[in-house]
């Protein structure tokens, strides 16, 4: 009998420990502003906005549900001369740049005490999150030939190091810089009304950053000859292949389980952190909770990973299902909870500790869900098209989250009743009527809680979506390789 010989490939970086600085911080550049777009809301929540001006901003967030919309243009539209991914990543990165320092001339007044313009926040943030994920596009394009082959696997480690921290500084070192109690408590001998940074001045810093980092990657970082002479599609054929993928039938049910999954959990994802720091949490302590879940987020899929690899991965998506439910109530619980223990802002020692505990167990239903479906995804979609069948696949998880946080927001003003104390005829919903009942020494009191209501409903709506889709998530993970394979192959370049 033969002796069995086990060829072990390892990786040298060597000589790619250059392209694997400048590919983390490209990445790390791209989670600045998905960041700081994060920590707006809670600038605005503490300048008691309604909840469906909150949903108007949260509009500022689609466009990395969105992207592969005009991805196919970013692949395939590109000057040779100057480099395939370049063509794009050099002025998108300078635009963003230049973006923020118009912005940071402008935003504070647009965060104003009195009435900000969340109009115009919405649109200029749609626009830095929009340069964003096409600078993502070109990157993760660029990562899969920047590095030697053996190398490749550290462009996904880039991409998710780099983003995580690049959005930890743009949300969590923002917030507790700009926050006067952090760095009073913190960082100061003297204390001051104002935090060691604004918004503005953050913009500025980052602005100028862009713009010295683009200008390093124009001069100095140059594309291969060999990348730009890899086959591809046109944009025609993309899109027709976009077409053909979702006209496969099973790929029109998985599209409907992934649009309407989230339904259950819209209104304790998107709105539970909001009705905290409503009650009472601090912004900025409620932004450095993320700091313990850091480790978690970075195990948590390694773990879950031994447990989808295999060829039943929706398994674990199903159940974690009822626990993930569960929380729904548990958050609804805390945040009543919250609005009762903190009065005259006196948190209880033990009441952080025991939110990051509950967050963590969500971390862990939400990170099973998410692995578990990124797994199915890489088992079903067709190996001869399998980037754009994926990139389909995640966009329509993605949106799934994105449009139903946006209607959970929408909602929770218009299902809240409240009433001022002395007249009865103003009912306080906005902030110039809230104004008048406390002008007039009255105080707007709440008769029905519209968050409650949508977390109670959108849990019945995740029972009953649970019992209708299971066996249907069941059916698709039982069928056939064959069943999601497109016709349409990829046309070599002549």
């Amino acid at each position: 009998m033969a002796k069995k010989v086990n060829v072990k490939i390892t990786s040298n970086t060597k000589g790619d420990r250059m392209n694997i600085a400048v590919l983390f911080s490209l990445y790390l550049l791209q989670g600045i502003p998905l960041g700081l777009c994060a920590a707006i809301p809670m600038l605005l929540q503490n300048k008691k906005v309604s909840y469906r001006q909150q949903a108007q901003f949260s509009f500022a967030l689609w466009p990395f549900s969105l992207k592969l919309l005009w991805a196919p243009i970013v692949d395939s539209l590109y000057s040779v001369k100057f480099g395939r991914r370049k063509t794009w990543l050099v002025p998108v990165q300078y635009a963003l740049g230049a973006l923020m320092l118009y912005l940071s001339y402008f935003i504070d007044d647009w965060l104003s005490e009195s009435e900000p313009k969340i109009q115009v926040l919405t649109a200029f943030c749609f626009c830095m999150n929009f340069l964003a994920a096409t600078q993502d596009i070109a990157v993760d394009g660029w990562a899969l030939t920047m590095l030697r082959r053996e190398n490749v696997g550290y462009a996904s480690t880039c991409n998710s190091v780099g983003q995580t921290a690049g959005y930890f500084l743009g949300y969590v070192i923002f917030i507790a810089l700009e926050s006067a109690d952090f760095c009073n408590y913190w960082l100061r001998s003297v204390p001051s009304d104002e935090g060691l940074v604004k918004i503005s001045g953050f913009l500025g810093f980052w602005g100028l950053t862009f713009l010295l980092i683009t200008t390093l990657v124009a001069i100095f970082k140059k594309e291969d000859r060999h990348t730009l002479e890899e086959d591809d599609m046109s944009i025609k054929e993309t899109y027709l292949l976009l077409q053909k993928i979702i006209s496969l039938p099973n790929v029109k049910l998985l599209a409907f389980i992934l649009l309407t999954a989230k339904i259950a959990y819209s209104a304790s994802d998107g709105v539970t952190a909001l009705k905290l720091i409503e009650n009472g949490v601090p912004k900025e302590k409620f932004a450095l909770m993320a700091m313990p879940l850091v480790p978690l987020q970075i195990v948590l899929p390694l773990f879950i990973a031994r447990h989808t690899s295999g060829p039943e991965p929706m398994n674990v998506y199903i159940k974690c299902i009822p626990y993930r439910l569960f929380f729904n109530i548990l958050g609804l619980i805390v945040v009543y909870f919250t609005s009762i223990v903190i009065k005259n802002n006196i948190v209880p020692v033990y009441y952080y500790p025991m939110l990051v505990l509950m967050y963590c167990f969500h971390q862990i239903t939400l990170y099973g869900m998410f692995v578990s479906a990124m797994a199915f995804f890489a088992r079903i979609s067709d190996p001869a098209v399998g980037g754009t069948y994926m990139t389909l696949l995640n966009t329509l998880c993605n949106l799934g989250g994105t449009w139903t946080s946006t209607v959970a927001l929408w909602f929770v003003d218009s299902l809240t009743w409240k009433s001022c104390s002395n007249n009865s005829a103003n009912d306080c919903s906005t902030v110039t009527l809230q104004e008048q009942c406390q002008g007039g020494d009255g105080i707007c009191r709440t008769i029905i809680d519209g968050y409650y209501f949508e977390v109670i409903f959108c849990t019945f709506v995740g029972v009953v979506w649970y019992f209708l889709m299971r066996s249907r998530i069941l059916l698709l993970q039982a069928a056939q390789t064959s069943d999601w394979c497109v016709s349409l192959r990829k046309r070599r370049k002549s």
